[in-house]
């Protein structure tokens, strides 16, 4: 596990909540983060793609679902021959008390959401992610220039702000079934190749991923959508026996066309320009 920051994280210094655990039907949330890391995922040599993602979990910026939006995703890469970063970021202070905890959520699920606010220490995080896998990148076994960036949830709202803002050009991002989640921030000429997807009966957040596929294709991008008849919010790589079960196969067969699941001797097609 690697610690972001060196001491205390910038913008945490007055921070006192201690992290916790708390149990979910499908396993358990991660909050009350102060001290962000990355759980590294390397592929065996002999699989090794070259390419590096880094994973943001979601939980509306008040928990974590670090197990199934994050290291079981990391595996399914690890799996690919491509080595998984699972970002582990702050969130807002919740409730020591898991019953109060998520009578919180709720209620900022229950309201109009508007989280750029609560979204701020954790796309800094995800900033400080990238750098830090672009810096150790030959160290893990990752070329500097196939390091790409996906989320779910509150997570995709991080994966985009970072391919939206961040001066080291991602190879790709995806953001799945999530987007920027309150005002709709400008487009610039030099995003990444983008995959999103979501499920038409997505109650949560579909309306800020129709914007967001909207600014992009108005701004001259070409991102690849898939959004799929049934699945709800937050369905990860579980399979409900639905149709967004799909969506990872379809992931990697995205990847397959920028040349990021094979390795440099396979004389892979290039990636560039492929956003646009």
């Amino acid at each position: 596990m690697v610690k972001l920051w060196p001491g205390v994280a910038p913008g945490s210094e007055s921070a006192r909540q201690m992290e916790q655990e708390s149990p979910i039907p499908i396993g358990r949330v991660t909050r009350n983060v102060v001290e962000p890391t990355l759980t590294v995922y390397l592929p065996e040599g002999s699989k090794a793609t070259g390419t590096g993602v880094i994973v943001a979990p979601g939980g509306a910026f008040r928990f974590l679902m670090m197990d199934s939006e994050g290291h079981e995703m990391a595996h399914s890469l690890v799996a690919r021959g491509i080595a998984a970063f699972v970002l582990k970021y702050r969130v807002v202070e919740t409730p020591k008390s898991d019953a109060e905890m998520w009578q919180a959520v709720m209620k900022v699920l229950s309201a109009p959401l508007d989280l750029d606010e609560d979204a701020k220490l954790a796309i800094a995080d995800g900033t400080q992610a990238l750098k830090i896998v672009r810096e150790r990148a030959n160290e893990w076994g990752v070329s500097p220039d196939r390091i790409g960036f996906m989320g779910f949830s509150a997570g995709a709202m991080v994966t985009s702000q970072v391919a939206l803002r961040s001066p080291e050009r991602l190879a790709f991002a995806a953001p799945i079934y999530g987007a920027p989640i309150g005002e709709m921030p400008g487009i610039p000429a030099n995003m990444p190749p983008l995959f999103l997807a979501y499920a038409s009966d997505d109650a949560l957040l579909a309306p800020f991923i129709q914007s967001f596929y909207k600014a992009l294709t108005d701004a001259k991008h070409h991102p690849e959508l898939h959004i799929y008849r049934n699945g709800g919010h937050g369905f990860g790589i579980r399979k409900q026996g639905k149709s967004s079960d799909q969506w990872i196969e379809d992931f990697y067969n995205w990847l397959e066309s920028l040349g990021m699941t094979r390795t440099r001797d396979d004389k892979a097609p290039a990636a560039s320009g492929a956003g646009k």
